[in-house]
């Protein structure tokens, strides 16, 4: 009995988890990346670094032993329509550590182990995350069950990760032999963002056509509504990290192409990005008055928004345009209230194990376990 009750928590630690170290990483990386001198926060940011790497292997280790123990939760997870493309956050929390491994971590560890651990981390990441945008769209289509009022922005999660990968590889280029190496690296940047994006063009409209037809997500689900930023700054920060490398890698005149493309595409995607955050937070503040309590999906607000930031602080690198700058700042601002407010919360639900007991019976589909697990 006693054995029992000791592995009872570990039975609902679901793949959501890792958006936790998706959004500590953020916080840490973005910072990093904010344009003018931020050097007086590196120790901070290498703080958080910190804490976002020691969580991931805490995460890696919980989930192995969650396998181990409770393969029939584990396997039930996966036949969720609501929570397998939490898969995705897997490849994602790989990909965010080792992107803020090289750009913080490096000065606690070394820029030869940061560069090495980011590789470690980029390859399996990336291999994750292509298994992911595959094989969850396949259980979708094969196995789950799906109603047209169950769309949701969780589906973006698996297809999403590809991009992380497109995001963070060119920070790899100049670390790898010149010429065919670094150009097979960058391209193959693009062809993760060209993966990313198109798939993401197909799951939207279903999003937004659920929103319109179905009404406003659950109160404990609005908060996901801020995933549709993920790929939207995602995709903008990889152009511009793309451009960066691209002149070392490839020749003229692509590498000159790349360069303007990084703004024509980013300036207008950011754009809607802005658009999108607008209606999103009008929709969360409306769920808030009709009384949307704390649940992980809260930590939706974190990852998404950080590669606004990102993608803000390429669009000020290329453009020069101060505009952007202020923008960078202002969206990190927001970013590092929302993960202090999230990660207090999650930490107080853990110490009251609020946040791993069983969930609760619900008269509706998108019920509590979907509640908890996202």
């Amino acid at each position: 009995m006693t054995t029992t009750r000791s592995h009872t928590p570990l039975r609902h630690l679901g793949p959501n988890w890792y958006a936790t170290v998706m959004g500590t990483a953020i916080v840490a990386s973005a910072g990093a990346a904010l344009p003018g001198d931020t050097g007086g926060l590196r120790g901070a940011f290498e703080a958080v670094w910190a804490v976002a790497a020691l969580a991931l292997l805490v995460l890696l280790a919980a989930r192995a032993v969650h396998w181990a123990r409770h393969p029939d939760q584990a396997r039930r997870h996966l036949a969720d329509p609501a929570v397998a493309p939490f898969y995705g956050c897997l490849a994602m929390a790989l990909l965010a550590v080792g992107g803020a491994t090289l750009s913080v971590g490096s000065g606690v560890i070394g820029a030869d182990a940061a560069v090495r651990a980011d590789a470690v981390l980029w390859v399996t990441g990336t291999v994750v995350g292509l298994g992911a945008a595959c094989a969850v769209p396949y259980l979708m289509v094969t196995r789950h069950r799906v109603a047209p009022g169950d769309a949701s922005p969780v589906w973006l999660l698996p297809v999403v990760a590809p991009m992380v990968s497109a995001a963070l590889g060119p920070a790899l280029v100049p670390h790898l032999p010149a010429g065919q190496w670094r150009e097979a690296m960058l391209l193959g940047c693009y062809a993760l963002f060209g993966a990313s994006l198109l798939a993401t063009l197909v799951i939207l409209p279903v999003v937004f056509s659920r929103l319109v037809h179905h009404g406003p997500l659950p109160l404990a689900l609005t908060p996901t509504l801020f995933l549709v930023l993920g790929p939207l700054g995602q995709s903008t920060t990889a152009v511009g990290n793309l451009a960066d490398v691209a002149p070392g890698a490839v020749g003229q005149p692509y590498a000159r192409a790349m360069a303007g493309f990084a703004v024509l595409y980013g300036a207008p995607v950011i754009g809607f990005a802005l658009l999108w955050l607008a209606l999103a937070t009008a929709l969360v503040v409306r769920a808030f008055r009709g009384g949307m309590g704390f649940a992980m999906t809260w930590w939706a607000f974190t990852f998404p928004l950080g590669t606004c930031v990102t993608g803000a602080a390429g669009l000020a690198r290329h453009t020069g345009l101060e505009a952007f700058t202020w923008l960078a700042v202002g969206l990190y601002a927001v970013l590092v209230a929302a993960w202090a407010v999230a990660g207090a919360r999650t930490l107080a639900g853990l110490l009251s194990g609020g946040l791993l007991a069983a969930p609760r019976p619900a008269p509706v589909a998108l019920g509590s376990t979907t509640v908890r697990t996202t």
